[in-house]
């Protein structure tokens, strides 16, 4: 199935010079969505992860049915204020200022081997910091997965050396 035709690129989103890629229309067709999960699970399985971590928001969206089809505990990384447990924070900069991360600190078990997912990466600014927080809780990142890689974008120095498996490049 080809998935590029269910992506819509909108021009100018959220600023100027910007091409937002659009996933509503991939949500909104069952089978195109079902064989986007089909394809990120068979990527996800190559990492061999013990938890599948998904970044908020769209992140929740793939990694949760990717850790119900692995069989696999699923933890969610959140922006500031979501979580009610003590959690763990990480702050990091983005090209329009900076945000917050969290986790809880239960979410991983020592020495767990992690899979961040989420719908795209663009430079990995936000993977940089979701290593942060899995790491300050002793368990490792083995790899990334995402729907949609984009190209064009200058790659933060924590890309280098990172696997990233993609279903999409654009």
């Amino acid at each position: 199935m080809n998935l590029h035709k269910f992506v819509r690129t909108v021009p100018n989103f959220p600023k100027d010079g910007i091409l937002f890629r659009d996933i509503t229309p991939l949500l909104a067709d069952i089978e195109a969505f079902n064989f986007a999960i089909d394809e990120m699970v068979v990527l996800s399985e190559q990492f061999r992860p013990d938890v599948i971590a998904g970044i908020e928001s769209r992140g929740f969206l793939f990694g949760a049915p990717i850790s119900l089809r692995l069989g696999l505990p699923f933890v969610p990384i959140r922006k500031e204020g979501k979580l009610p447990f003590e959690k763990k924070t990480v702050r990091y900069d983005l090209e329009y200022g900076n945000d917050i991360l969290e986790i809880h600190v239960d979410a991983f078990k020592a020495g767990q081997k992690v899979l961040l997912v989420d719908d795209l990466i663009a430079t990995g600014g936000t993977f940089e910091a979701s290593s942060r927080l899995v790491g300050s809780l002793n368990a490792e990142v083995v790899g990334i997965c995402v729907l949609i890689e984009l190209s064009g974008f200058g790659r933060n120095e924590f890309l280098s050396g990172r696997k990233i498996l993609s279903v999409l490049q654009f």
